[in-house]
């Protein structure tokens, strides 16, 4: 069994997909970053000085008007964090069309495999096989 682990493991496609996934979680931070930190304050700004991240309504408890998202989750309040999911939603939008530049760029770089040669059709053979039976004697 341990014998088949290293095997497994040593596998170019299990290593591959292990550098993917660290990339891809510090990727996902920066992506996060440039929403929260840079993306989300400008829009804010334009909207008219909004903080989008603690835009919520408030399905049950009591909370103050104006207390933080954080603050009335914390009281126990059944917040809907819609603010928050707009920055998640961008953050989404920002992560596909960056790995579909990737995908695109990669499947312009890397060279196209050449289609094998197409066989003899199902049809052919079954011909062939007929035309040597009659052959036999």
């Amino acid at each position: 069994m341990l014998g088949e682990f290293k095997e497994f493991i040593a596998k170019g496609n299990v290593l591959d997909l292990a550098v993917a996934v660290i990339i891809g979680a510090a990727f996902g931070k920066i992506v996060s970053s440039l929403t929260d930190d840079l993306i989300m304050p400008i829009m804010g700004s334009v909207v008219g000085d909004v903080d989008f991240s603690n835009l919520y309504v408030v399905l049950s408890g009591n909370v103050e008007p104006g207390t933080s998202l954080a603050a009335a989750r914390a009281a126990g309040a059944n917040v809907l964090a819609w603010g928050n999911f707009i920055s998640v939603v961008i953050n989404f939008l920002i992560l596909a069309f960056v790995i579909f530049l990737l995908v695109k760029q990669a499947n312009r770089i890397m060279p196209k495999k050449e289609e094998a040669p197409a066989g003899p059709s199902e049809v052919d053979l079954l011909t062939e096989i007929r035309d040597e039976l009659k052959k036999r004697p």
